[in-house]
């Protein structure tokens, strides 16, 4: 692995020296670092054989996704969700449950030898949506503020509420196949979920606590809160795997629990953590395509691009459609929405943690499928965010008077934070 840092310290300078002249064009930073880390991974980073590679892998990226998660939770205004469940609400409350059944639902069809739990392991794996693959959406006003918020509030809030959901199902998949007992199971899942949450809750009033005590006697230089979250998130995680709970479930909860604590806070106290995930979710595109991906793709087989496929259509769609029933709302409205549902990050990690921490013997071929998916996913909704929002906003234009459905729900108008951030009043 002697090259493989300077290799992805190269495609990230590459893609920072560009990334103003990606603005505005179908072609995403994603997009450059999985094809990148796919060019290069085969010659520059020890796949054969590699356990230690793997391992540093799904280290990275799991320390991502718990600041994601940290930053994604501790940016929720609860009042402010109250009075505008509208979308965000359909969107989690019945068209997440609905994704993870008809996902599970297509799995057990296509692959006829993964087991009930299984398969509804690989349709809660791929149920999270990733704003940042969609970014131009998110970010764009011609879309209604509506829309954007929902779609970025789905994208903060689905991956913390998978990842209780997802470790239910490895359990139940675990027993099985017999790895475990339904005992054995059961206590591994209340373990995973009861600790993570207890950590959680802890490290988030702790750090609360002592952000609130150094801010009130100036204690803290204004370039030191921004590392706040970030120690938030590690101390999290930290201390759930060290009890044997979900690291995951911690980070999350911890970030609700800080964001509750410390209403009020500074633009730039948070920027750091934001665009330090960033990177990190850019560095990890990257680790996709060179070790994860790219040195299996021989084994892909039709069944799995049928899946991709699907995923990113009528298992997203039909259960957005079917959420929205009842809005008035039109059809390019629903399917705007359906199909800006991109899967990212955080499906990254739930495959990384059924190869490493499952015993189901249909692990890999679950794990290859999300990849398979994911890399689907970020090419296709990354080359059309920015023509569907233009051929969407000239709908919208010429039927203006005529809406009455999501187009013109309330909502604040706020700024966007960016890829997978939630809303919060000024």
């Amino acid at each position: 692995m002697s090259w493989a840092l300077p290799a992805v310290a190269l495609i990230v300078l590459a893609v920072a020296a560009v990334s103003e002249r990606l603005r505005g064009t179908p072609v995403t930073a994603q997009m450059l670092f999985l094809a990148a880390g796919v060019l290069v991974g085969g010659s520059l980073f020890d796949v054969v054989g590699g356990h230690s590679v793997y391992e540093s892998t799904k280290t990275f990226a799991e320390a991502t996704l718990a600041l994601v998660l940290f930053n994604d939770a501790s940016r929720v205004n609860l009042h402010e969700l109250r009075s505008e469940l509208g979308l965000p609400a359909r969107l989690l409350g019945i068209g997440l449950p609905l994704t993870i059944a008809f996902g599970a639902l297509v799995a057990s069809v296509l692959f006829g030898f993964l087991k009930p739990a299984e398969a509804a392991v690989l349709g809660v794996l791929l149920a999270p949506t990733d704003a940042a693959l969609g970014q131009a959406v998110v970010e764009d006003e011609r879309v209604p503020v509506s829309i954007r918020q929902g779609l970025n509030v789905e994208s903060g809030l689905n991956d913390g509420i998978c990842v209780p959901v997802l470790f239910v199902f490895l359990a139940a998949a675990d027993a099985e196949v017999h790895a475990l007992s339904a005992h054995e199971a059961v206590t591994l899942a209340a373990e995973e979920i009861g600790f993570g949450i207890l950590a959680g809750i802890a490290a988030g009033v702790l750090t609360a606590l002592v952000m609130r005590y150094a801010q009130r006697h100036k204690l803290i230089a204004e370039s030191w809160r921004q590392a706040v979250p970030v120690a938030g998130a590690a101390l999290a995680y930290g201390a759930a795997a060290a009890l044997g709970g979900s690291g995951f479930i911690a980070a999350f909860a911890a970030g609700a629990t800080f964001g509750r604590g410390m209403r009020g806070r500074s633009e730039s106290s948070e920027r750091f953590s934001e665009e330090f995930g960033a990177l990190l979710g850019g560095v990890t595109f990257i680790l996709l395509g060179a070790v994860l991906l790219g040195p299996q793709l021989h084994a892909v087989t039709w069944q799995m691009l049928v899946y991709a496929v699907l995923s990113l259509t009528v298992v997203r769609m039909v259960p957005v459609a079917l959420a929205l029933i009842g809005t008035h709302s039109r059809s390019p409205s629903i399917a705007f929405v359906g199909w800006f549902g991109p899967r990212g990050l955080a499906s990254i990690v739930f495959a990384l943690i059924v190869v490493g921490e499952s015993h189901i013997p249909a692990a890999h071929t679950i794990a290859l499928t999300a990849y398979v998916t994911i890399a689907l996913s970020t090419f296709a909704h990354g080359l059309t965010a920015a023509p569907l929002v233009g051929r969407y906003a000239r709908w919208l234009a010429g039927h203006r008077g005529e809406l009455d459905g999501i187009e013109v729900a309330s909502a604040s108008e706020v700024r966007l934070k960016g890829p997978a951030a939630l809303l919060r009043s000024s």
